[in-house]
């Protein structure tokens, strides 16, 4: 029978030992409750701003009606359909219906033909509909008159128009108009409206998505053609609306809900999906149109892909807490090694020391774990499901103890540095069984693959396996070169270096060594894919702006380039041309190749090369865009594989016609690219043609943007010379557009670039590296402590006896110095090693592509984590001495010479 009093003297005897025991159970219930609340918090957060910028319109789910008739029974027709408005509502699916923020009803009529003295008195031909929708004088403001109200029977429909619309079209308030029904004039269609304009509004927030709607309230529907109506839309009362339905005009209905993120949970992302694919498969008869879908898929691969790589870290962290508590156990048990053996001597049974470790490590460890795990939870974010791995931590670590006493009572006793342990057949086949199984796990995850998001076992598996078949090589490759420096140590002056490297040779350190690697393992992961990732992001933003900043429109004046270089800051601007949706020709005069459409980009090939080179960003410009100009022929193109495939088939490689504007030019692949700068990611059928060497046309090309590098650019400056020149190119043809046209956009790269590294899940990506790497290295430095404690006495011993024979301090210092720098140095480089080997394996099945815009992720050596290797483990040899001075100093070194001796 166990005491609890006796149990807690030893506790309190060996009170350090249990300390570091109880302060690696809290770490470990710290981090299995902590960790997934901060990471769900930063989910959490970083889906708050994903959809923050995601537009409004692209967060609404709205329902539509076809054309309904209304009966002269008494009831409304729009009555009825606007308390739709919450039963649609209430039958969404509740991670849905949690969602919903605003809600808005709105019933129209479709457009029919308006006269009136003002539109004949500027010969507008023009359509008009009317429409009822709730909410639209909070979300408006009247500039002239009134909002409509139901003016009595016989008496003109009130409507109230957009003040922009209205100045178009001629109309201000009081102006009489007849509205004719649209469709043919038959005895059943309903009679012509009058129709009187009674108020002039402007929208408070033209961009909250609230005016979205086909036709738009806000501006006027262009004509598609010569003889083509303008199309505009008023603003009416909803019983007016109703009494024009009972009179015969069809209505149409559209239900609409803004979905926000304060009712979404990061952790039912999934089911939100699941829930708005279901809502539009499930229409009830009526048509939906929602887009939210899109950009939360975009952010759960994110996330996934986020989670992934925090499952191979915590594997790593885990699994180098484990190693620590297996340390710390190994080191309590071997100190009391004297305790257990008299124990044993007394007749005490084979486990009554295992007993009395079992009786500590509950009076310890369970305190410590709950502790660990109350602090964990107070962190931020929503929990997670991980109340049994914090059991299953606690179990594990109780457990531990009183199997190292089991090991350390059953082991020898005696020096094992004076002897060179040959390791039995049983441990090499162990070892050579973990080198195997690493072996065989890389290889089926590269061939299975994974599911991002998931806790994968082998996954999670893979690292911690390579790191301990690395560490196990480590072990028995590094003492032999050793013995080798040994030996001409042993033939040199001195006794510093013969007896340090003959000490590092006969060491026994498996499980420290292979604790080490792992920690450095797994903060070498973290760094190295980090850097990958960075890098891989500047390559796409160099994909989209290939400079310093690109200016983005319709057609902009060729001499907007010039403009352009006037500009403070600027040094060269080149243009470009971007039309999507061409069709191959095989001649001139245009036959079709029904081949599909491509897009085509025009671009000056040596312009292009000289600027990347200038902005210093990673872009190739192939040989055949950067031919001076050319004789008559094809143009040499560069062309994506599938429209070059397609040409080679039907025979039109060397020959084929692209429209540029209304114009043919004639190329021939010339090569081929997966991609190329200034296209889509996902465009995969593209012509490329080298502006240098276009014919002379009636009509030159016209730019659609320019390409800038420069320093300091002011992006203001920028959009207002893009805007000039835009404006200058419409106005200055024979044939002057009527609307002005939409500003141009301007994207600098380093817009661009910070973009891709904020928002989304990137705030979980970068806390799982930063708490991975630091994390990593701390517990690589406990267990290079962990070490150089287990050895402390036997190293006393000796040094106190090299001390009586003369053993100066400074020479005491080198001889630490040199038994310790093999030891650490071999851990520190085996887990860079292993780390930087991590991304090269893991990389492809992490999915990391999510946060790079498309671009696959590659890892390459960085001379900093070269630097980086050689500074950690100058620090960690640095540490290594200092833990052992300090324990010398503690335990004085005489009297480990008198009370430790074990001769």
């Amino acid at each position: 029978m166990v005491s609890i009093g006796a149990a807690a003297r030893r506790v309190r005897a060996y009170g350090g030992q249990f300390l570091l025991l109880a302060a690696l159970t809290l770490v470990a219930t710290l981090v299995i409750s902590g960790v997934p609340r901060l990471v769900n918090g930063h989910a959490q957060q970083g889906l708050e701003a994903h959809l923050a910028t995601v537009a409004p319109q692209q967060r609404d789910v709205t329902y539509s009606s076809g054309s309904l008739a209304a009966t002269d029974n008494g009831t409304s027709l729009l009555a009825a359909h606007q308390n739709e408005l919450v039963t649609l509502e209430a039958g969404m699916p509740p991670v849905v219906r949690r969602m919903v923020e605003q809600r808005w009803f709105s019933g129209e009529t479709a457009v029919g033909r308006v006269r009136g003295p003002d539109l004949a008195a500027k010969n507008l031909l023009v359509d008009l509909g009317l429409r009822s929708v709730t909410g639209i004088e909070e979300a408006g403001t009247l500039v002239e008159g009134r909002w409509p109200a139901d003016a009595p029977k016989g008496q003109p429909v009130q409507v109230t128009l957009a003040a922009d619309v209205a100045g178009k079209l001629n109309l201000r308030v009081g102006s009489r108009l007849t509205l004719t029904p649209p469709g043919p004039a038959t005895p059943d269609a309903p009679l012509p409206v009058q129709v009187t304009v009674v108020g002039l509004f402007q929208p408070r927030d033209g961009a909250d998505g609230f005016w979205d709607g086909l036709p738009p309230l806000l501006r006027i529907g262009e004509p598609e053609g010569d003889g083509e109506p303008f199309i505009a839309v008023g603003v009416v009362d909803g019983t007016a609306l109703n009494r024009q339905a009972v009179a015969g005009w069809p209505l149409t209905f559209s239900w609409r809900y803004r979905l926000g993120a304060d009712g979404i949970d990061v952790r039912e992302l999934d089911q939100v999906i699941d829930g708005l694919q279901q809502m539009t498969r499930e229409t009830a008869g009526r048509n939906v149109v929602q887009g939210l879908d899109i950009p939360l898929r975009a952010f759960s691969a994110e996330v996934a892909s986020a989670r992934t790589v925090l499952g191979v870290i915590a594997a790593g962290v885990l699994a180098t807490l484990t190693g620590l508590v297996v340390l710390a156990a190994g080191l309590l048990a071997r100190r009391r090694r004297a305790e257990f053996t008299l124990l044993r001597a007394r007749g005490g049974a084979a486990t009554a020391s295992a007993g009395r470790s079992l009786a500590e490590a509950l009076l310890v460890v369970p305190p410590a774990a709950a502790l660990g795990w109350l602090i964990g939870n107070l962190a931020p974010g929503v929990s997670g499901q991980t109340g049994w791995f914090a059991v299953a931590a606690t179990v594990l670590v109780v457990s531990v103890l009183p199997v190292a006493t089991l090991a350390a009572s059953t082991g020898a006793a005696g020096r094992r540095d004076l002897v060179r342990v040959r390791p039995s057949a049983r441990r090499l086949t162990v070892e050579a069984g973990l080198l195997l199984l690493a072996g065989l796990a890389v290889v089926l995850l590269r061939r299975r693959g994974l599911t991002p998001g998931e806790v994968d076992p082998l996954l999670v598996s893979v690292p911690v396996l390579l790191a301990v078949a690395a560490a196990v090589v480590a072990m028995r490759v590094y003492p032999w070169p050793l013995r080798l420096v040994s030996r001409l140590a042993a033939r040199a002056r001195g006794s510093v270096a013969f007896l340090g490297t003959a000490r590092a040779g006969r060491s026994v350190v498996a499980v420290p060594l292979v604790v080490v690697v792992l920690a450095i393992a797994t903060a070498a992961f973290c760094a190295v894919t980090a850097a990958g990732i960075e890098a891989s992001r500047d390559r796409a933003a160099s994909r989209v702006v290939p400079g310093d900043a690109l200016i983005q429109g319709d057609r902009i004046a060729a001499d907007t380039g010039a403009e352009l270089e006037r500009l403070p800051g600027v040094r060269a601007a080149t243009p470009v041309l971007y039309e999507a949706g061409q069709r191959l020709a095989k001649d001139a005069i245009g036959t079709d190749t029904r081949l599909g459409g491509v897009t085509v980009l025009l671009v000056d090939g040596p312009a292009l090369a000289r600027m990347v080179r200038e902005a210093d960003v990673d872009v190739a410009v192939p040989a055949a865009l950067r031919t001076p100009v050319g004789d008559a022929g094809p143009l040499p193109a560069v062309v994506s594989p599938a429209v070059a495939a397609e040409l080679a088939d039907a025979g039109l490689d060397g020959s084929a016609f692209v429209p540029v504007q209304g114009q043919r030019y004639e190329f021939r692949v010339a090569e081929r690219v997966e991609n190329f700068p200034l296209l889509r990611a996902d465009s995969s059928r593209f012509v490329i043609l080298p502006w240098q060497s276009l014919p002379r046309r009636d009509y030159a090309a016209v730019p659609t943007g320019f390409l800038v590098v420069g320093d300091k650019l002011d992006a203001e400056a920028l959009r207002g010379v893009g805007d000039a020149g835009q404006s200058r190119f419409q106005t200055g043809g024979t044939v002057v557009a009527r609307e002005r046209p939409r500003g141009v956009e301007v994207l600098t790269f380093a817009d661009t670039r910070r973009q891709l590294g904020e928002g989304g899940a990137n705030g979980v990506l970068a806390f799982g590296f930063v708490a991975g790497a630091a994390g990593g290295t701390a517990l690589g430095l406990l267990a290079i402590a962990f070490t150089v404690l287990a050895g402390a006495r036997e190293r006393g011993q000796v040094l106190s006896r090299l001390r009586t024979l003369g053993l100066s301090r400074r020479q005491w210092r080198g001889l630490l110095v040199v038994e310790l720098a093999p030891l650490v140095g071999v851990s520190v480089v085996t887990g860079a090693l292993v780390g930087t080997a991590l991304p090269l394996l893991l990389t492809p099945v992490l999915g990391l592509s999510a946060f790079t815009d498309g671009v696959e992720v590659r890892v390459a050596f960085e001379p900093g984590l070269a630097a980086g290797v050689v500074a950690l483990g100058a620090v960690a040899l640095g540490f290594a001495v200092a833990v052992e001075a300090l324990n010398n100093r503690r335990m004085r070194l005489g009297e480990v010479l008198r009370l430790g001796e074990e001769s």
